[in-house]
């Protein structure tokens, strides 16, 4: 069950088109796999949409000229014969073309969904299908854990991690922000449990230790815009380092 989500001003934001690409992306992955979210997104979207109508209709209501209203000029070029000369100047010829339809075929039919890792393979959220292609080849780190890189372009740094049962990340936090979005399976850092489909933000101010608990392991996709600063024991050894990985 998904107790995890974007706050209420990131979602009105996405529907505004005002949060970063990386962000952005986050979000949408996350209302792909959370109907409560999806459903919120819709709600804010019409209420948009509805708000930007009234306000067109409203400067078009003053700017238009009442001595020739568009609906006059509607009935009149509607009421005009084939091939006849109009008052307004030149000929007006209606032909009758076929409705346009939606080519049902050039969905994503052939489409990837999915992503593989020794022998697994893991369905992922919508939004995710196009970054497949842009996903480097997976490597193994330490605590039984593996790592891909997704190219975003200048968006942000993204990889899929994977904890094997058991697998953990060393206790660290983080010099920016870190967004994580649970893509199968679930795990816990001290601070929380996670399950399928939560949305998670870490900033400084937090400090964890992801670890997968469950029998299948844990697949995240996550973003983050500052390399981990790693906190206890000998992974302090790693922080000259950590660019290279947990970017």
């Amino acid at each position: 069950m998904i107790k995890f989500h974007p706050s209420a001003r990131q979602l009105s934001d996405f529907v505004e088109g005002t949060l970063s690409p990386a962000i952005s992306l986050m979000v949408s992955a996350h209302c792909d796999m959370c109907e409560k979210c999806q459903r919120r997104v819709e709600i804010e979207t019409e209420s948009l949409a509805a708000e930007m109508v009234s306000s067109v209709s409203a400067k078009m209501d003053n700017t238009i000229d009442t001595s020739f209203q568009f609906g006059d000029m509607l009935s009149q070029i509607t009421a005009l014969p084939s091939g006849k000369q109009s008052d307004l100047g030149g000929y007006c010829e209606v032909e009758y073309q076929e409705p346009f339809k939606k080519d049902n075929s050039r969905r994503l039919q052939a489409g990837v969904s999915t992503i593989e890792l020794d022998g697994r393979t893991f369905t992922l959220p919508r939004t995710l299908h196009r970054y497949i292609d842009k996903t480097g080849n997976w490597s193994s780190l330490v605590g039984k854990l593996w790592q891909a890189p997704v190219d975003l372009g200048n968006q942000g740094v993204a990889n899929f991690i994977f904890m094997g049962s058991g697998g953990s990340v060393p206790e660290h936090t983080h010099r920016g922000t870190e967004y994580t979005l649970v893509i199968d399976g679930e795990f816990s850092d001290g601070l929380g449990r996670y399950d399928t489909g939560d949305f998670i933000f870490m900033d400084g101010e937090k400090t964890h230790t992801p670890r997968a608990e469950g029998n299948e392991g844990c697949l995240v996709f996550s973003i983050v815009d500052q390399p981990l600063h790693f906190t206890s024991g000998l992974a302090r050894l790693l922080n000259p380092f950590s660019h290279l990985f947990f970017r």
